[in-house]
């Protein structure tokens, strides 16, 4: 990350949207979000999907193709063209943001044409046991990208190339069957969910395969040489061989020559499994830190019954802050979507403040919750909904000053409370002003804590509250928040 107190905005959700203005949209408040205290922009996926300009850019078809190519009914993609692209990236580098292109490595979907071969079945529930004889399939494996006529890649990928699949021509109305292609094996070293997770969607790469590897360290050089971006978030890492990125992520280290931030998405609630992958992988990369979302998820959801003491606990910000990249929403987590896991709004503000003003972690705002959304999908239950989500903006600006200006320095934790907990930054020699904040998912209430400077104002930066707080002569002062909220409150006047 580019320094100490840096913060990520995930500039898209789900429902972003597809007229191909967000790459201009992104180059054009580049600025702004720079001088709010972005230091870092996660793009969503550039390269071509199999739905075209319709896809958010996760059913993935041509690495190579950036919105260059009229492939699957479009030259641009859901977010604009490779010339928009490229210049949102330069916009964004410019104003001093460093860029993570959102990478899919998994698989490939929307093959130009069918191959007839063997799969042997299995239920998606279960990748251990099959659940009939190997048969004849068709699939659509062949993939020769007609629009790009080989340019930046002469590769074309047939059935080889791939281990599984869920699609069969014969059968095209079932499709939760999961096909393990003759003579293959479901990939090791990933997710253990459903007996082997390696299977997510579409045609399944094999990273057995010399050709497949080989091409995929070519693509991310060819990629980094385009773009100049400073970093990837990796798509889906628990279905893929975790030896792999240890290779891939070396190999683009060692052809750049400069730092490369990487932050892989391993969708899991279990720590243990988290500190797995980031061993299996050397430590070469960051994670997501789910978990510690869930807690947010659960606290939103319990109506002030949630024990406010333990809402880090089994986290990653708190067992390997040094590679937990904490947040509060996504994409996938948002209302109706595969991982929904909705933090409520009431609570949004005391989740933020967690992730932005402590020490631990390195933060991402999800965009949705900056600039709200609005959109129409359906929900698991067959109907559809409308959804709202709320902007924050106006709170999270504060967040981000504070975190800026205030958020240094030696860190106390008053955890010590079910419904009413706070922490204080002492400050440091370039950053002397302390910090105190106090949160309530109850009712509210007050504390005393230390902030180490005696006889000093405080005000609260979100005006939830008025009336200053004056610390006593060895350096405590009562802080106080509303029920429901969170209170920043930050050493001088308001004034000042």
């Amino acid at each position: 990350m580019s320094d100490l107190n840096g913060t990520i905005m995930q500039d898209f959700h789900w429902y972003s949207s597809n007229d191909g203005t967000h790459w201009q949209t992104v180059k054009d408040r580049a600025k702004e979000l720079a001088e709010t205290g972005i230091t870092a922009v996660w793009l969503p996926p550039a390269c071509k999907g199999s739905a075209g300009s319709f896809d958010v850019g996760y059913g993935l078809y041509d690495l190579f193709d950036l919105g260059e190519f009229d492939q699957k009914g479009s030259v641009r993609t859901k977010y604009g063209t490779r010339e928009q692209y490229l210049s949102a990236i330069k916009a964004l580098q410019s104003a001093g943001i460093e860029v993570y292109a959102d990478v899919v490595l998994n698989h490939k979907d929307g093959g130009d044409a069918t191959e007839k071969v063997r799969g042997l079945p299995f239920s998606r529930d279960n990748r251990m046991q099959p659940i009939g004889p190997l048969q004849e399939i068709e699939i659509y494996s062949r993939f020769f990208f007609p629009g790009r006529q080989g340019k930046y890649s002469a590769m074309e990928w047939n059935w080889q190339h791939f281990d599984a699949v869920n699609y069969n021509n014969h059968k095209p109305d079932q499709q939760d069957i999961v096909y393990l292609l003759e003579g293959k094996s479901f990939d090791n070293f990933v997710s253990l969910e459903k007996g082997n997770y390696a299977f997510l969607l579409g045609c399944d790469l094999d990273y057995d395969n010399e050709a497949v590897r080989q091409e995929i360290i070519r693509w991310g050089k060819w990629y980094l040489d385009t773009t100049g971006v400073n970093g990837f978030r990796l798509d889906a890492v628990k279905h893929i061989a975790s030896w792999f990125f240890a290779q891939w992520l070396d190999e683009m280290r060692q052809h750049v020559q400069r730092p490369l931030f990487m932050v892989g998405e391993y969708w899991t609630e279990y720590t243990e499994t988290l500190h797995w992958y980031i061993n299996a992988t050397g430590g070469r990369m960051a994670v997501f830190d789910v978990p510690l979302h869930y807690n947010f998820h659960r606290a939103s959801r319990a109506g002030g019954y949630y024990d406010m003491s333990k809402i880090l606990d089994g986290s990653l910000m708190q067992q390997q802050p040094a590679l937990a990249v904490t947040f509060v929403e996504n994409h996938d987590s948002q209302p109706l979507q595969a991982m929904e896991s909705v933090v409520e709004s009431w609570f949004k503000p005391l989740a933020y403040a967690i992730i932005l003003l402590r020490r631990e972690g390195y933060p991402c705002i999800f965009s949705a919750d900056y600039y709200g959304a609005h959109y129409r999908d359906q929900g698991r239950d067959g109907q559809e909904h409308e959804i709202w989500l709320d902007s924050h903006r106006w709170l999270l600006d504060k967040f981000l000053y504070a975190r800026k200006h205030h958020a240094h320095g030696d860190q106390y934790d008053y955890f010590d409370h079910s419904s009413v907990v706070g922490w204080t930054r002492l400050g440091n020699q370039e950053h002397p002003q302390a910090m105190a904040v106090l949160m309530s998912d109850g009712w509210g209430g007050s504390k005393w804590m230390e902030v180490g400077k005696p006889n000093a104002e405080f005000y609260d930066l979100t005006e939830h509250i008025r009336e200053p707080v004056y610390t006593n002569e060895y350096g405590w002062g009562q802080f106080h928040c509303k029920g429901g909220s969170v209170s920043v409150w930050l050493e001088g006047s308001v004034e000042g």
